[in-house]
């Protein structure tokens, strides 16, 4: 998807859903563990919406090359490894087993390997994200003022790894003029200028500049028209401008306390100062492009998250598509959508989704889906944790 891939982290860095090609990685995120360091494998889902999740990496996992690795620590499984150690494990959770049953079932079929973590080993920041649902039309008006584009016609990307392999995996982003590539134009220049005028579609036009911004950032949303139809946008592209992060700003600033940091934060902030709102947002060059999917949101697989179980990781480092288990912490939320309390869980969960700003085997993001509890435990979450992921034991 997306891009608020880390909301927290986003605000700090970059970004879940831009598809930006990573430089290449040679050192690993996971080691194996015996089965004495094995997790209690609790699901605090109770298996909710985990089949739709395992469903989703397996047609993902067809369409790739049967022969292509998958990467484990120091251990290595091909594509089709790869589905039947979904398919198994599928298999045997249609019966909701009980959690011995499960640990048990674990220990005998399956290899765990834990994330090497960050910072501090073994332990993984976990942030989240989530799909906004927001008003808008198809037509501008004094309503709706403020536009989605699709990829402009004179937007390049060039391939770096055609003129020499030191380039490989790397991209540029750029418009071509004069005989030249030159970038391409920023955030205050395509909302100024009008730059994009007769060079892109506009998918749809939005009521709050704020609404447009974050959208970007989540890099996916549900668009609610008052036909009553919804579309959905689906992040195409970007500027290629670097990343800058408007929380860190605010913090720099002093405007926010980083103790405070959250989207809400940032929210309630612009919409106490108008007068700062564009300064605030242009600080941010990089500008995101959207396309049109009949579902969503879809990861960086292709495949349609699973509010719960989908998380973003970086893809350099752990296996994609694979069937993960995760134990961090979650809001309690009251009546009123305020955050309660913060309580443990874990629960599996499959890597379906990268992101800018997941960098490292001590990040992971959690999709959270849509809605209001959504938007608030993926605005707030910056919590540590444990990430494990399982592969079925070679024959």
């Amino acid at each position: 998807m997306m891009c608020f891939v880390g909301i927290f982290s986003l605000f700090l860095a970059g970004c879940a859903l831009f598809k930006k090609e990573p430089p290449e990685v040679k050192e690993t995120g996971l080691i194996r563990i015996a089965a004495s360091e094995h997790p209690e494998f609790l699901d605090d889902m109770a298996y909710d919406g985990l089949a739709e999740g395992i469903l989703g990496s397996i047609s993902y996992l067809r369409r790739v090359p049967p022969t292509r690795t998958f990467r484990f620590g120091q251990d290595v499984y091909d594509t089709s490894h790869m589905i039947r150690s979904l398919e198994h494990f599928l298999y045997f959770i249609q019966a909701k087993p009980s959690n011995q049953e499960l640990k048990k079932y674990i220990a005998t079929n399956y290899l765990v390997y834990r994330s090497v973590g960050g910072d501090t080993p073994g332990e993984v920041l976990f942030t989240g994200y989530y799909e906004p649902v927001l008003e808008g039309s198809l037509e501008p008006s004094p309503e709706y003022p403020f536009p989605i584009y699709a990829r402009p016609d004179d937007l390049t990307t060039i391939d770096l790894s055609l003129f020499s392999p030191r380039f490989k995996g790397k991209k540029i982003i750029g418009r071509y003029t004069h005989n030249s590539v030159v970038p391409y134009y920023d955030r205050k220049d395509i909302e100024y200028k009008e730059i994009l005028k007769d060079k892109a579609q506009t998918i749809a036009w939005l009521k709050d500049r704020v609404d447009l911004f974050f959208l970007h950032i989540q890099g996916s949303g549900k668009i609610d028209l008052p036909s009553g139809e919804t579309i959905h946008v689906h992040y195409h592209t970007t500027n290629g401008r670097p990343y800058r992060s408007i929380g860190k700003l605010l913090i720099d600033q002093g405007k926010i306390s980083r103790a405070e940091m959250s989207m809400q934060k940032i929210r309630d902030y612009l919409s106490r100062h108008p007068e700062e709102a564009e300064t605030v947002l242009h600080y941010n060059p990089s500008y995101v492009f959207f396309k049109i999917e009949e579902d969503g949101p879809l990861g960086y697989l292709e495949v349609k998250l699973t509010p719960g179980r989908s998380i973003a990781v970086d893809r350099r480092l752990f296996p994609l598509a694979g069937l993960a288990f995760i134990e961090t912490q979650k809001p309690l939320t009251t009546d009123d959508g305020k955050i309660d309390q913060w309580t443990d869980f874990s629960r599996f969960a499959l890597d379906q989704d990268t992101g800018g700003a997941i960098r490292g085997a001590g990040r992971a993001d959690l999709f959270w889906g849509n809605g209001d509890h959504a938007e608030i435990a993926a605005g707030h979450m910056k919590h540590p944790g444990k990430l494990y992921f399982l592969i079925l034991k070679p024959e």
